[in-house]
């Protein structure tokens, strides 16, 4: 038996490490454990609740407005002594979130193979986005397996020198725990939504909250918000606003008050993806709902200068427009006229996942234990 600890610490990496979790949990090879750092606290208890997991560990670490440096130094003491207790045979970190680091490292020091899951994601720009490209090229250094979403990670991490037999093409994660919710029933809409939408107004969802906005690049995007609904009178702004005070303080005092703008606190996974379905398109420098926007049919507008995710580039998803004013407000113009360009993105397929990347995430920890005669089929998008 295999005893397998997932580490995560964000609402992000909940959703994506949530179908692992209960992938682990249905197989009698494992002994699955799972340990939160809670590094956001509040958002984290909505997918814990949401997927029904329950943590064997909780450090608890987050504090009001708190550095890099102070999540990493407790996430790193904290781990270390759950590692110890807890002797697991593998560590499994998602994404490339400080958490994730800071679970890969604390492995490491201990001498426990990691799994990194969403592996080979890069911007080649080690400050954009700041600090996850610098926290995934480093937990590639420290993985014993690296779970690849696409084609192109793979091909990322190949020309980072790590061995092609370590490497297993597996899809996203966020796929499965986007179809496995699809199955539930339509959640309730937030009470100030139904008070404020209107059904004959095309609703525009916003989410925006990477480091490397915060201050006068999310000033401009806002301004470019405001400029969109005073230009079109037939569409409304849904913005899931996140709870960092740095987000928030630009965001309402941009916005709040103007009409046809419903300024929103961060709602469940579930509550998210029905708000995706009643929206006409995306605006968003958030790397899951690039990934899960394509599922529900949805263009997204990119508020990032670069991405880590290209393939919903290329293949007519999303469009990148960093957060210029001018560039924003153009491309959701042009979205709006509907049209052809719409069509086209709003019909191309996912190509990041087919929701069955847990399953070969299991199967490759047994490959890889020695427990499996075979490799996972891969994930061909």
């Amino acid at each position: 038996m295999v005893k397998a600890m997932t580490v995560f610490g964000t609402r992000p990496e909940g959703i994506k490490m949530a179908p692992v979790v209960m992938e682990l949990e249905s197989r009698g090879e494992f002994e699955p454990v799972v340990a939160l750092t809670a590094q956001h606290r509040q958002m984290l208890d909505q997918v814990m609740s949401l997927f029904s997991m329950r943590a064997d560990y909780d450090l608890n670490i987050m504090k009001d407005r708190q550095t890099l440096h102070d999540i990493t130094v407790r996430a790193l003491e904290g781990l270390g002594r759950v590692l110890a207790d807890s002797s697991p045979d593998v560590v499994l970190v998602q994404g490339d979130t400080t958490t994730a680091f800071a679970a890969a490292l604390a492995a490491f020091y201990a001498r426990i193979p990691v799994g990194h899951i969403e592996a080979g994601l890069r911007t080649d720009d080690m400050y954009n986005p700041f600090p996850e490209e610098m926290n995934r090229r480093l937990i590639s250094s420290l993985a014993s397996m690296h779970f690849a979403p696409t084609a192109e990670a793979r091909r990322n991490l190949l020309a980072c020198g790590v061995p092609a037999d370590r490497i297993f093409l597996t899809g996203n994660t966020v796929v499965d725990a986007l179809k496995f919710m699809a199955s539930k029933s339509d959640a309730p809409l937030p009470e100030k939504f139904v008070a404020m939408h209107s059904p004959d107004r095309r609703a525009l969802f916003v989410e925006t909250h990477r480091r490397e906005n915060l201050g006068e690049p999310m000033h401009r995007v806002c301004r470019a918000l405001r400029r969109i609904v005073e230009a079109d009178e037939g569409c409304e702004i849904v913005f899931s606003v996140h709870r960092n005070p740095l987000v928030r303080e630009v965001v309402f005092g941009e916005l709040e008050g103007l009409d046809r703008v419903i300024l929103l606190d961060p709602v469940d996974y579930l509550v998210m993806i029905r708000l995706l379905r009643e929206s006409f398109f995306v605006l968003t420098d958030s790397g899951g709902l690039q990934e899960e926007a394509p599922s529900l049919g949805k263009p997204v507008i990119v508020l990032r200068e670069n991405t880590e995710r290209p393939e919903g580039v290329r293949a007519g998803n999303a469009v990148l427009a960093g957060t210029d004013e001018d560039r924003v407000f153009g491309e959701a113009m042009e979205l709006l006229k509907g049209g052809a360009r719409y069509a086209a993105m709003s019909q191309a397929s996912n190509p990041y996942g087919d929701g069955r990347a847990a399953s070969r995430i299991a199967d490759a920890i047994l490959f890889f234990k020695g427990l499996s005669a075979a490799p996972p089929d891969e994930f061909r998008g």
